[in-house]
């Protein structure tokens, strides 16, 4: 981009040597780079701060996202991160270690390697940790043959033999679920309470086998699952593995401004934290927005790039409530017969 106007950059003053953006987006993302993309296509000074741990980074291609089918999440990224940059946008390779509320209203903001900056509005996308269930083999497979989202994987697992690892009251709806993809469903019961006779009823009905005890491992053949382990060495011969992380939320950037995470729960079963916010994403404190995985654990990456976009747009119509009462304040001083310069 070429001839963009002065206050699409960031600015510095003998006061603040620090250089200040109207928005700071803090963590690079899907959602965190559609929402960059907006403010600097809105003419906004805007800065992203990603650390460069990609939540997604396991797993071989995106999928459901319109257009983008089975794109490798590096080269997403990197095309999002090239689009921000052609509309003016700076990616900043990094941590933010805190954020702080200053006295006029903006934020400072603090990064692993000591230096600071300044802005007038947050969109945090720091996104989710998965907290996976404790068994051995099972880290190592997570986002190629350990799975959560069907809606995600599925397709590339249909007719295989996929086990649900039952660890909550929510594993009865994965089986079935996940039986739109395959007819070689097994539940594990593993740590999960005993289903109810509807329940088994239901399971019987769709076909979906029922294996009692607990699992003591993840069996792999040249680096891909190959069955489950039972306590007592029992095996079962399994190519994909659905569990249910918990999900906590990356919000430790926000400690500091007083947000606080909640537990979000689905049919009486705690998916993790997220930080609460409204549709557009705003917070409970006055600037600061959140988007993507941080403030709903459920999101895919293509709802992720469109939470970012709404929250992008409200953070613009924010900056332009703010920019008009500046201007009427500046014209309400200025003498008669002369209008402030825009």
């Amino acid at each position: 981009m070429t001839n963009q106007p002065p206050h699409s950059r960031p600015h510095t003053t003998p006061a603040d040597p620090e250089p200040r953006y109207e928005a700071v987006v803090v963590g690079g993302g899907a959602a965190g780079l559609a929402g960059a993309s907006t403010l600097a296509r809105a003419r906004r000074s805007v800065l992203v701060v990603d650390a460069g741990h990609p939540r997604n980074a396991p797993a071989s291609g995106v999928h459901t996202y319109l257009a983008r089918e089975g794109t490798p999440p590096a080269d997403l990224l990197a095309a999002g991160r090239a689009e921000v940059a052609g509309y003016g946008g700076e990616i900043r390779r990094g941590t933010v270690t805190s954020a702080r509320r200053r006295p006029d209203g903006g934020f400072r903001l603090t990064l692993d390697d000591g230096s600071a900056v300044l802005a007038d509005r947050l969109l945090v996308t720091t996104g989710l940790t998965d907290d996976l269930p404790d068994l051995p083999g099972l880290a190592e497979l997570w986002g190629r043959d350990v799975l959560h989202c069907p809606y995600c994987h599925g397709w590339e697992v249909r007719d295989q033999a996929v086990g649900i690892l039952a660890t909550g009251p929510l594993a009865v709806h994965q089986a079935l679920l996940w039986r739109q993809w395959s007819d070689r469903i097994t539940l594990f019961l593993h740590t999960a309470p005993e289903p109810g006779d509807e329940a088994y009823e239901q399971l019987a009905a769709r076909g979906i086998a029922v294996v009692d005890g607990e699992v003591t491992r993840l069996v792999a053949d040249g680096g891909r699952l190959a069955a489950v382990e039972l306590a007592g060495g029992r095996r079962i011969d399994c190519t994909a593995l659905a569990v249910a992380p918990r999900f906590t939320a990356n919000s430790a950037v926000l400690d500091g401004l007083g947000l606080a995470a909640e537990e979000q729960e689905m049919a009486g079963h705690v998916l993790g934290t997220r930080i609460p916010a409204d549709p557009t994403g705003a917070t409970a404190v006055p600037g600061v927005w959140v988007a993507g995985n941080v403030t709903n654990l459920a999101e895919q990456v293509i709802g992720a790039a469109a939470a970012g976009v709404r929250a992008a747009a409200a953070i613009n119509a924010d900056l332009v409530t703010a920019d008009t009462r500046d201007a009427v304040e500046a014209a309400r001083l200025a003498p008669p017969g002369l209008l402030p310069a825009s």
